[in-house]
């Protein structure tokens, strides 16, 4: 009888327990739900496990964890477009992110290099594609993107592969985001009462040249530029009209070998441009701020300038954006007009940890995917320049910035400045001694050979 009892006893203690273990796992959430980092755990026996042969035990986690390194810090203007695009993804591929993005400064460069360096990198890196990632490629911390397509043939096919950034050792890592842009602001007020189109993808030399002398005649100023304070600009879109995309970066030894040559015949490019007067007549004396107020007012027709100009006028001309468009540089030569001065500078990684992963892979693969994807990209961009073949497709955007979008729809290449290659003190004797240049002071070979001497 005493037995019986112990027995009853003990079967309805092991009832009790199943019951209270049954409830319990349905009330905390599980890292697979979005409840934190924990996932719940139910021991078991092992005598009520279900049959191998006939029936899988249950996963306890669902999707993969994926831990991904970020400029998108909080302070970021990007931020919430990043944290919107991290839940589209986890929505649809059921798999988590960890985040761990920071403000962009040399503490967080320093770290995430660290990181490589002690085995704690993440499975994805958004970072620099220029020199700063030049350390964890070198050891072979990342995957270039010709290893990936391998596998995944569909793998950054929505980006131009000629605005990959090129590492050292001549491969692709990065599937890039949006950077910055330098190219040509229209006055369309003004190109309408000339008569003049505003020039497309196509725009040549020749053609600039005879728009700049009817809006001459026409009593306006054909180029808005401070050649006393910024010729830098219009020196480099000289430059590539006398070389190639491809040389661009090239610095001289001399004014007399190739690239040399090239320097010498943009300064002489600029030279003839001032000649048929169509600078400003106070370029020589002009501030930039000057010459900016007179293309904004409508008294020039062009100027060329970056992709932070765009806020400058919506924040100060903001009743007359529709009098202003984004055009192209006109080219001569091998160049295109529609081959900018910008830069990319950032850009996704996968690393070989995550590579190495059966089960981060192609996670990995489909995350970056999907964070450079048209939609989503354009959701980042206003204004910037990016890769893609099809380009960004912002919404909510105002006539200026609507223009600049409809423009970097249609650049074919970027490359970076030469002028941001050479020493400041190279620099600033060859932009300082373009004004005798100009005004025959000073012959564009003794300027060049000046600046180099420098650099």
């Amino acid at each position: 009888m005493r037995k019986n009892s112990l027995l009853a006893l003990v079967i309805t203690g092991v009832l009790s327990l199943s019951l209270l273990a049954g409830c319990g796992k349905g009330d905390k959430p599980s890292a697979s739900n979005g409840g934190g980092s924990e996932a719940s755990v139910v021991v078991d026996s092992g005598e009520n496990a279900p049959d191998s042969e006939s029936e899988p035990a249950p996963e306890a986690v669902s999707g993969v964890e994926l831990n991904v390194v970020t400029s998108y810090g909080g302070d970021d203007g990007n931020r919430k477009n990043y944290e919107n695009a991290v839940a589209s993804y986890e929505a649809s591929s059921g798999n988590k992110i960890l985040d761990a993005s920071a403000t962009s400064n040399e503490e967080w460069k320093a770290k995430v290099l660290t990181d490589f360096q002690t085995g704690t990198e993440p499975d994805v890196l958004f970072f620099f594609t220029n020199a700063d990632a030049e350390p964890f490629i070198e050891a072979g911390k990342v995957i270039d993107i010709a290893t990936i397509r391998a596998a995944y043939p569909d793998y950054a096919d929505n980006m131009r592969d000629s605005m990959l950034a090129v590492a050292q050792d001549g491969k692709n890592y990065a599937v890039p985001s949006s950077g910055f842009w330098e190219n040509m602001f229209v006055n369309t007020k003004v190109l309408d009462d000339c008569g003049v189109s505003v020039p497309g993808p196509d725009y040549s030399w020749d053609q600039f040249l005879t728009d700049c002398e009817t809006i001459k005649e026409k009593g306006y100023a054909p180029i808005a530029c401070s050649l006393f304070e910024v010729p830098h600009y219009w020196f480099e879109f000289c430059v590539m009209n006398n070389g190639t995309l491809a040389n661009q970066l090239d610095v001289p030894a001399a004014a007399d070998d190739p690239t040399g040559q090239k320097w010498v015949a943009a300064l002489n490019d600029i030279k003839d441009l001032y000649e048929r007067g169509y600078f400003p007549v106070n370029t020589l004396t002009a501030t930039d701020a000057e010459t900016v107020q007179l293309f904004a007012e409508g008294e020039a027709a062009f100027l060329i300038d970056g992709s932070w100009k765009v806020n400058y006028f919506v924040d100060n001309y903001g009743n007359q954006l529709d009098d202003y468009a984004l055009s192209y540089v006109p080219a001569k030569g091998e160049r295109k007009a529609s081959e900018t001065i910008g830069g990319i500078s950032m850009g996704y990684f996968i690393t070989k940890k995550a590579w190495d992963d059966p089960a981060k892979q192609a996670a990995a693969v489909e995350f970056v995917k999907h964070m450079t994807s048209d939609d989503v990209m354009s959701a980042f961009v206003t204004t910037e320049v990016t890769a893609l073949k099809n380009g960004a497709s912002p919404s909510g955007l105002n006539p200026l910035q609507q223009a600049a979008a409809d423009a970097n729809a249609n650049i074919t290449g970027v490359i970076g400045a030469v002028q941001d290659t050479v020493t400041g003190e190279c620099k600033a004797d060859l932009f300082g001694n373009v004004q005798n240049v100009v005004t025959g002071k000073m012959t564009a070979e003794d300027a060049v050979n000046s600046a180099i001497t420098l650099n």
